[in-house]
């Protein structure tokens, strides 16, 4: 396999993703790729519309975290973007993955099990069984 092109990093800005968004950093600069960073906000489903008015707080909120991640990664990797969106999470890493033409996907994985798994779910083994593309999850030593 050649040197890649350009990365996607999925972050949910916690402990657990952020040894995988450190390696997709350094693998961006390393191999002078493109880099994009993705955040997704997901908001599980609701029967009062009235509650819709939770999305533009909490993206107030993932923007400010993302613009400093986005800070950090471009003093090493200049060609660094992000991506904000709202949705599935692995639904929506799929389609920025697949928009931005990238052609490797890094992201982290809480290594739940159990009960915490299956009423969570997983969005890494969703991608994982899904991308058309190489993904490469990186497994936290924070406890899951």
């Amino acid at each position: 396999m050649g040197t890649f092109k350009h990365i996607l990093a999925a972050t949910d800005f916690s402990e657990a993703s952020r040894p995988a968004l450190d390696l997709a950093i350094t693998i961006a600069r390393d191999s002078g790729a493109d880099l994009t960073v993705v955040h997704t906000c997901e908001i599980p489903p609701c029967p009062d519309p009235a509650l819709v008015d939770l999305i533009t707080p909490l993206a107030d909120i993932a923007r400010t975290k993302l613009d400093a991640l986005l800070g950090a990664a471009r003093s090493v990797c200049p060609r660094t973007t992000g991506v904000l969106n709202v949705g599935v999470a692995w639904e929506q890493i799929l389609a920025v993955a697949a928009e931005a033409k990238s052609d490797l996907i890094i992201l982290g994985t809480h290594g739940r099990r159990g009960v915490a798994r299956a009423f969570i779910g997983s969005v890494a083994e969703r991608v994982v069984r899904l991308s058309p593309i190489p993904v490469l999850t990186v497994r936290s030593r924070v406890a899951g």
